[in-house]
Parts: C-alpha cells; sequence; structure tokens
C-alpha cells in the first residue's frame, strides 16, 4: 500500500502536460495561457498563426450561429485527466454527479461570431465555439436564461471579459473565494455579480453517485494534502454542472435550448428537429 501510494503521489506532482485537446493547437514555443489576451493579440497580428479550420468546425460554427445568443451556458463532457493520464477525471466527476457534463463555459456574440469564455488550469480563455467544442468527448448542453431575467446578460458578460483581462489563477483548490477560479465557479459567479444566483454549492459527499467510486474517493482524500495547501474532503463543497434535480443545469432561472442527447451516440455537428 506504501509503495501504491508513493506512485500515485509521485504521478500527482510530476504528471503529464495536462494539456486540453486546443491547446494542442498552439505552437510548442508559445508560453501562457494559449487562449488568453497574449494569445489574442499575437494571433491578431500574425505573431501566432491561424487556427486551421476543419470541415468539423464549419459545421459547428453553422450550429453555433444558428442555435447561440448572448449570454447563454454551453455545457460539454471534456476529457481532462489527472495521475500522468491515467485518471479520466472530467468522466469521473460527471459519473458521480450524475450529470451528462463535467465543464461549462459562457457564450458571448463577438463581431457577429459566438465565443465562449471559460476557465480552465491556464486561466481564463476566451475561445471561438468551433474551437472550444473540439474539447468535446460527450453531450452538448444549452440552457438560457428567463425572457425577463435577461436583462442581466450585459452585466454577466462584462464579469466575464473582467476575469478574461485579469487572468486570475486556476482554483485548484476548489475554494468558494474570489481569489481563483474554476469552471463551474466562474460561470455560476458571473451570473452572481449580475445578481442572480443560479445554483448552490453541493458537498463532495453529497454527490448523487459518489458510494459507487470508493477507491478513487479514498485516492484523492489520500493525495490532495499532500499537492495543495489543503486536501479536498467529502466536506468539500463544488458548484456543478448538474442534472435536472441540482447544479446549474437545474436552475428554475435558465431555460434548455438544447437538452443531452439520448444514450446512443449522434455524430458530431448533429442537430435536433
Amino acid at each position: 500500500m506504501l509503495r501504491l501510494f508513493g506512485w500515485i503521489l509521485a504521478l500527482s506532482v510530476h504528471g503529464g502536460d495536462n494539456l486540453e485537446p486546443t491547446d494542442r493547437l498552439i505552437p510548442a514555443h508559445f508560453k501562457g495561457n494559449p487562449w488568453g489576451p497574449v494569445a489574442t493579440r499575437a494571433r491578431e497580428s500574425g505573431k501566432l498563426p491561424p487556427i486551421t479550420v476543419t470541415p468539423l468546425m464549419v459545421q459547428w460554427d453553422r450550429w453555433g450561429k444558428t442555435v447561440l445568443k448572448e449570454g447563454d451556458i454551453v455545457f460539454r463532457r471534456g476529457d481532462a485527466r489527472v495521475l500522468f493520464g491515467q485518471f479520466p477525471f472530467s468522466k469521473w466527476l460527471a459519473n458521480v454527479s450524475n450529470s451528462p457534463y463535467s465543464h461549462t463555459g459562457i457564450v458571448a456574440i463577438e463581431k457577429g461570431e459566438p465565443v465562449v469564455y471559460d476557465t480552465t488550469h491556464s486561466s481564463v480563455r476566451r475561445q471561438p465555439f468551433q474551437v472550444w467544442i473540439l474539447d468535446n468527448v460527450g453531450s452538448v448542453g444549452v440552457k438560457r436564461l428567463k425572457p425577463e431575467q435577461q436583462s442581466h446578460i450585459p452585466a454577466v458578460i462584462a464579469f466575464c471579459r473582467k476575469l478574461f483581462a485579469e487572468q486570475p489563477p486556476f482554483d485548484f483548490e476548489l475554494n468558494l473565494d474570489d481569489k481563483a477560479y474554476y469552471c463551474l465557479e466562474m460561470t455560476e459567479k458571473a451570473f452572481r455579480s449580475a445578481g442572480l444566483t443560479l445554483s448552490q454549492p453541493v458537498r463532495v459527499g453529497d454527490m448523487e453517485r459518489i458510494s459507487r467510486t470508493p477507491i478513487a474517493v479514498l485516492m484523492f482524500q489520500m493525495v490532495t494534502p499532500w499537492v495543495l495547501e489543503k486536501g479536498l474532503t467529502l466536506d468539500t463543497e463544488i458548484f456543478l454542472p448538474g442534472n435536472e434535480r441540482h447544479g446549474i443545469w437545474a436552475s428554475p432561472l435558465l431555460d434548455t435550448v438544447y437538452p443531452p442527447a439520448p444514450v446512443a451516440s449522434r455524430s458530431a455537428g448533429e442537430t435536433r428537429s
């Protein structure tokens, strides 16, 4: 057991590059947030090459322009991994919270194009929707403020742009303060900054399927005190994408624009009638 613990700890501290798939679109020589303000300016000035648009991205761009509006919350299932790529953290989070999703972002319409503000390990990002969706490995979902709440949208977008300019650190500690942000926290607090509370945080120990992964839970309880300032416990409260009963997805302030796909897989870019 001691040897196993040592292996887990070593992988946690010295693990892989933890890059999102879209991060790999950036030249290896670029340092920093590849979708932050510096990279955006470098791309606009030609110091970074433009992103090659594939036929799949063209499909998603067409879909986004048809479906998305400013202030929409977009949901996806990512493929973030920890422990040297051996542990599928996004899949685990979606499973234990009984949600089709693990990640959210907020849509803004800029120069006629839908872009998504979110945050990952490299800080707050701004990506064209056709790029953002490439990191999806599961269902896509879209929620929208009810008509009577849509006057709050400018303040929500202003909050996103403010964090994008400031580039706060990623919240590995999953704290509820405003010193750092993880993706769900940024989404929730963007709406709270506009006077709207979408959801309440959920105890890790209260997630709907947490009892189904006791080994993973034990591993995180053992490892995180060694690699974080304070370890994650069953009492840690986190914001969740959720489902019809909890999390942001269940917010009574939101209408469903695009629900999660059925269990049977759909081809990328396919829309529902």
